[in-house]
């Protein structure tokens, strides 16, 4: 969508600008690779990043799966301290971040361990990337460092609890930290909205600078529940799955029975077109519409109607009709209600095209990365524009007779203008992002 911002100067002379926002850089850990590139590079030729359980051995927990993220290296972006006293979902935004910075060309690779290089920005003011902004949304927030805490006192006769649990595992911790290594002092939020979250934080990045904000901005999701609570927890409520390998995320499929937990981040750099093009970044593709609601129905149970809506809501601003929409990058979880749910909202907004869109469902590769799915949803759809590949669907053997979808199974080539973007969240919140060629 073009904005027309009107401004009026002090002479009365009216004049006119056009608002665009773009995605102008990306960076991501996730269990599919430690770069975004490496991630999305594993995605397109169908590999998975689920695995046996690592962290956890009790033969009494029937969860044997989940997406680990392997071989990590906080020290990249952080310090030793730093890294004993962050929880790891902050050190996974961290390293996002500073992914996406880099990508952008905010700033350069860093030659020492925590330490921040400015990048050669082409004509925009030295205080372009410390005005910015940082909006992180994280499902779980430190819940493993909390775990942690809690345990060690059954392990260690008369432990101390560390000063850092409280800090270190606050929600907003990821947002703040990776401002902090950035040096950006801007506007911060720290987003709590279930598996929405990540989703969330890019759409009310564009609202941000929709309303004026100069940016960059940088937002997305990250989360590291891939703990004893965690998957107990979801378990006990019946989410995940009890396939023991890596075909247990199975988005759309006759048998699906659950999703695989797993963790990671994805970071993006939104800013407004002009901003971009006068520092000669990449565009991956432009945001043109958001929309978030809730379904007001259940605490657990989607609803088709809800998320119907939250498509609608996205598709207006960007002024986009359904029949323009190109691709969905659908939320696909992999449990039976949800994946009903989500055939049948887009059902209702897509009528008779829902056969013909094709469709494809990340988390059959990656697992459910709860906040991080989210962004790295939406980073994969920027790309598949940027690139002209769709990403496809893995772990479908038979697709569920009720779900009129029109799957991606394999690596495609597409000119693909227009991506919709579904992420869904326990307690009924939804949010759906509109993408588009730059």
């Amino acid at each position: 969508m073009v904005e027309i911002r009107i401004f009026v100067n002090s002479c009365g002379t009216i004049w006119f600008t056009m608002l665009r926002i773009v995605i102008t850089g990306i960076g991501a850990v996730t269990p599919l690779g430690n770069t975004f590139r490496d991630s999305w590079a594993a995605a397109c030729a169908g590999k998975t990043g689920i695995r046996s359980i690592s962290r956890i051995s009790d033969p009494e927990v029937p969860w044997t799966v989940c997406g680990e993220i392997r071989e990590f290296n906080p020290l990249t972006c952080l310090g030793s301290k730093e890294v004993r006293r962050l929880d790891l979902f902050a050190q996974y935004a961290v390293s996002a971040a500073v992914m996406a910075a880099q990508d952008a060309g905010l700033i350069q690779q860093a030659k020492d361990n925590g330490q921040r290089a400015r990048g050669e920005e082409k004509q925009m003011p030295d205080d372009y990337l410390s005005s910015g902004g940082v909006i992180i949304g994280s499902s779980r927030g430190g819940i493993s460092m909390i775990e942690h805490a809690l345990l060690k006192p059954a392990r260690i006769s008369k432990a101390r609890m560390s000063p850092y649990v409280m800090p270190a595992t606050t929600i907003s911790m990821a947002a703040s930290y990776a401002a902090q290594k950035l040096g950006v002092g801007g506007h911060c939020l720290g987003i709590s909205n279930a598996c929405a979250s990540g989703t969330n934080a890019i759409g009310e990045a564009y609202r941000l600078i929709r309303s004026g904000y100069t940016g960059p901005v940088f937002a997305g999701g990250a989360d590291a529940p891939i703990s004893r609570i965690c998957i107990q927890g979801y378990g006990a409520a019946g989410a995940l799955s009890r396939t023991p390998d890596h075909t247990a995320s199975r988005p759309f499929d006759k048998t699906r029975d659950g999703f695989v937990l797993s963790e990671g981040a994805c970071v993006l750099v939104v800013e407004r077109h002009d901003c971009a093009m006068k520092r000669g970044a990449h565009i991956y593709a432009e945001i043109s519409g958001y929309g978030s609601n809730t379904d007001a129905f259940h605490q657990t149970r989607p609803h088709p109607a809800g998320e119907g809506r939250a498509m609608h809501s996205a598709l207006a601003p960007s002024e986009k009709t359904p029949r323009e929409i190109g691709f969905i990058s659908a939320h696909g979880t992999s449990t039976p209600l949800g994946d009903s749910a989500e055939a049948q909202a887009i059902r209702q907004v897509f009528g008779e095209r829902t056969a013909s869109i094709p469709v494809s469902a990340m988390k059959s590769m990656t697992g459910h990365m709860l906040a991080a799915s989210g962004a790295f949803e939406a980073a994969s759809a920027a790309m598949a524009i940027d690139q002209g590949i769709l990403f496809p669907t893995i772990n479908l053997s038979e697709q569920d007779k009720d779900i009129h979808l029109s799957i991606v199974r394999q690596a495609t080539r597409a000119d693909i203008r227009t991506a919709l973007i579904n992420s869904f969240g326990f307690g009924g919140v939804n949010a759906v992002l509109v993408l588009q060629k730059n």
